[in-house]
């Protein structure tokens, strides 16, 4: 039972078919991860703006 609960479980950081450049020219696949926490952050962001000062 248990290895069928690490069957249903996805890979962590699979690439989704997209790649940024770094400052070294190397391709970083874009991952689901990734993707998440920069909409995350872009959530973070726009609630601070939002706040009255």
């Amino acid at each position: 039972m248990h290895s069928q609960q690490q069957n249903l479980q996805k890979p962590q950081s699979m690439p989704i078919g997209g790649f940024v450049i770094d400052a070294q020219g190397r391709e970083i696949p874009i991952t689901e991860d990734m993707i998440q926490q920069a909409c995350n952050a872009l959530e973070k962001a726009q609630a601070k703006a939002a706040q009255p000062e």
